[in-house]
């Protein structure tokens, strides 16, 4: 087992490894759309989508893998009315469909509005 940490992506007193790889997969943690600046992405649903997901692509390339190697997804929005925009900028970086739950929540770090985790084959 190997944890993975990007300290860039750290998120204060939050006691997690942004994945875990074990038995051929990464177990990431989920990404807000926290941009390389520190800041919070909060401009419109799209952008906040491809943040979130170059966060895990970050996290991913420190794990051997890659988001064309993603399995399995997990949404999370605090609004649904979100999920049509988020779904169109999701379907762009993640062609090959993996699987895929979303669910409405009440809240996320940092205020965020969504946030995305994922398993993923390591190389």
């Amino acid at each position: 087992m190997r944890a993975v940490d990007l300290p860039e992506l750290r998120v204060a007193g939050a006691p997690l490894s942004h994945a875990v790889v074990v038995g051929g997969l990464a177990y990431c943690s989920g990404q807000v759309p926290l941009a390389p600046d520190g800041t919070l992405v909060t401009d419109d649903v799209a952008a906040m989508t491809r943040q979130a997901l170059a966060n895990l692509g970050a996290v991913l390339r420190a794990a051997d893998s890659g988001l064309d190697r993603v399995v399995r997804t997990t949404v999370y929005l605090t609004d649904f009315a979100d999920y049509p925009q988020m779904n169109l900028a999701y379907a762009k970086l993640l062609a090959h469909r993996p699987a895929r739950t979303c669910v409405q929540v009440a809240g996320l770090p940092l205020g965020a509005r969504l946030e995305i985790d994922c398993v993923a084959v390591c190389a």
